[in-house]
């Protein structure tokens, strides 16, 4: 069944396969880097700031600088930062934002692939099911004999494997893209969270 697809078919099924491998190596690489950048590690980063708060900015600057997560490596910035300028609580805080830049880019780097995927699979699948069903009816408009409905029931379904296969591809992209972007947005959110605990204290708290 599959044989009788027209070159231009089996390109947009090669460029489809290609789409899901991408999906997967996108997803594959942003796990490993989430990883290596220590996303999701809270609890260091509440540990270092209830000894930042408590007026040990020792022990906190040592646990910030020992561990390798994003909040730590923010934490760092403004605890150096305030350290630097007592008086000049601005200066603590624009560190530290400039280093949750470099965090969150990092974190949004490759995403925007996931994005195009999701984008391009079923425009691709469309494209083979219109080529397969023009080659279908081009084949039944060229045959001298009578028309079998059987066969062009076989050509249109075959092409409209393209379109179930690029949709597949594109709900499987989509669905990897926002669980990536929710970690990203969590760490966001957290990262805020601590540099405003950091400079002006948690609520009910003030620094010591």
């Amino acid at each position: 069944m599959f044989q009788s697809l027209p070159a231009t078919t089996w390109l947009v099924f090669v460029a489809l396969a290609a789409l899901s491998v991408l999906t997967v190596t996108v997803a594959i690489f942003k796990i490993t880097q989430f990883r290596r950048m220590g996303l999701g590690r809270h609890r260091e980063a509440e540990a270092i700031l209830d000894d930042w708060l408590n007026g040990r900015p020792d022990e906190a600057q040592r646990k910030a600088t020992a561990s390798n997560s994003v909040l730590a490596r923010v934490l760092r910035a403004a605890m150096s930062g305030l350290r630097a300028r007592p008086s000049d609580p601005f200066y603590g805080e624009e560190l530290a934002r400039q280093a949750a830049l470099v965090e969150l880019t990092r974190m949004g780097n490759r995403m925007r692939l996931l994005e195009a995927v999701v984008q391009m699979a079923p425009m691709l699948g469309l494209l083979g099911t219109v080529i397969g069903m023009i080659d279908a009816f081009g084949n039944l408009a060229a045959s001298q004999a009578a028309a079998d409905p059987r066969l062009l029931a076989s050509g249109i379904w075959t092409a409209l494997t393209t379109t179930a296969a690029g949709l597949a591809i594109a709900l499987v992209a989509y669905f990897i893209a926002a669980w990536l972007e929710g970690r990203i947005d969590d760490e966001r959110q957290t990262i805020e969270m601590v540099i405003s605990s950091a400079i002006h204290g948690r609520v009910g708290q003030t620094r010591a």
